[in-house]
């Protein structure tokens, strides 16, 4: 078993489309990747029954290959743009069994990029929040709430500040998880609104007290997330 990540393109400029850190460039697709994706490959191994391919590995929408991966991974999507081919990729892809998980974006402006996006991949169909008695919450392990996890950087806070986000960008709290459920109740897509769980992934070595407070938690919802897509 593995997951892709998902490269896709973005509208804007600078701090929009793509942003500047650590001394590079990163297009919105590839926040955190691949580290966070393969320490939290590592730790599924790790923490769960499952067996995945250990190294992380991208896939476009439109690509023939996005069938072989029953689980597909999006972050960062406040500014991302699908055109009609990948539109369509992902439409076929999740009306034929696949599941879609997007992470780390904040705030209503970014909320209302995606949802815009759903809106022409499954026309007719709206998200719903996913309570905290869903059986997602205490698959593998027993988890209260969809945790909060900061980006590296804003630790302190704990959560990130609303003006680095798309406009509108107040609230950045509660975090919400989020679905778009098929015709006969399979969650076909689910978002971790307000929260950047690949950053509790990728900086697990920030410190003992980051991972302690939101690289645990962090993989405890992954988990929960990964075994029940594989088993719904």
């Amino acid at each position: 078993m593995s997951f892709a990540r998902i490269e896709y393109s973005s509208v804007g400029g600078l701090n929009e489309a793509y942003y500047y850190y650590e001394g590079r460039y990163w297009a919105r697709w590839e926040t955190d990747y691949p580290q966070a994706d393969e320490n939290f490959l590592f730790r599924l191994e790790e923490l769960t029954t499952v067996h995945p391919h250990p190294e992380a590995v991208s896939r476009r929408l439109t690509d023939d290959e996005l069938f072989d991966f029953p689980l597909i991974y999006m972050c960062d999507v406040g500014w991302m743009n699908l055109e009609e081919d990948e539109q369509a990729g992902l439409r076929e892809y999740l009306l034929k069994g696949g599941f879609l998980w997007v992470d780390d974006f904040w705030g209503p402006g970014e909320w209302t990029n995606l949802e815009i996006a759903m809106r022409q991949v499954l026309p007719g169909r709206t998200w719903e929040e996913i309570p905290n008695d869903h059986p997602i919450y205490q698959t593998v392990y027993p988890l209260d709430e969809l945790p909060q996890v900061p980006a590296r950087d804003f630790a302190y806070l704990g959560h990130d500040p609303p003006e680095i986000h798309r406009y509108p960008y107040y609230p950045v709290t509660p975090a919400h998880l989020r679905g778009y459920f098929d015709d006969d109740g399979r969650l076909m897509v689910l978002a971790t609104h307000n929260t950047d769980l690949g950053d509790g992934w990728e900086r697990e070595g920030y410190g003992e007290w980051y991972f302690e407070k939101y690289s645990t938690v962090a993989y405890a919802i992954g988990a929960n997330i990964v075994v029940y897509a594989l088993t719904h």
